[in-house]
């Protein structure tokens, strides 16, 4: 009889630690899920704002959503804003050229008023420099040489051939910046002058596209 005892009681502990796990596996989960907020939902651009430089142009006919990718023509000049600011993420971005590499970026913390260079720091997409800083507005202690914007990338371009995609993931958190490329670290940026802001893809040059589009809030 205790024996049987015994084993119903570690049966019933048994049990009760595997609820305890799953329900604490289940609520991590679904915390995990509040903190990712998809800015692109794959089917329209309605969480987002547009400015080009020649008013006169349709951004319909410049921002398209293709087979669930964004594609931007690159021409006029301009960007997609997010409609909300924020601050203290890590905001991922998958992009490619389907035809030609050429220029393009990544604005953070960006601020109105709406212009082709917002007050902003832009997480360069340009052939062969993606992940170089552009300080417009908004100042870092990387940035050295006071009578340039840029801040260079710390290691050797790891972009893609035209046509695959790529990844960028950009870290914002308080006063920090850093930028990965591919899974590499290629830049980073310290003492920021602002920390929050709007995120802009830009269209600046020829044909780009865009997937997968989210952040992670910390």
């Amino acid at each position: 009889m205790k024996t049987k005892t015994v084993y119903f009681a570690t049966t019933l502990i048994i049990m009760l630690l595997a609820t305890t796990i799953v329900s604490y596996a289940q609520t991590k989960e679904a915390k995990n899920k509040e903190k990712t907020i998809q800015l692109f939902n794959g089917k329209d651009l309605k969480n987002w704002a547009f400015h080009l430089k020649d008013a006169s142009v349709d951004p319909a006919t410049t921002f398209t959503v293709q087979n669930g990718v964004i594609h931007i023509k690159g021409s006029p000049f301009g960007y997609m804003r997010t409609k909300e600011m924020y601050s203290d993420y890590k905001l991922h971005v998958e992009w490619r050229w389907p035809v030609e590499a050429t220029n393009s970026g990544v604005f953070v913390h960006a601020h109105m008023p709406d212009t082709i260079w917002p007050k902003c720091i832009e997480a360069q997409l340009s052939n062969g420099n993606a992940g170089d800083f552009i300080c417009n507005g908004i100042d870092m202690d990387e940035r050295t040489n006071k009578a340039s914007k840029v801040v260079k990338k710390m290691v050797a371009s790891n972009e893609k051939p035209t046509g695959e995609w790529n990844t960028m993931e950009v870290t914002c958190r308080g006063n920090s910046i850093e930028v990965s490329v591919n899974g590499v670290l290629q830049n980073k940026g310290t003492n920021l002058t602002i920390t929050e802001g709007h995120i802009c893809l830009q269209s600046e040059g020829k044909d780009i596209e865009f997937k997968n589009v989210f952040l992670t809030k910390y």
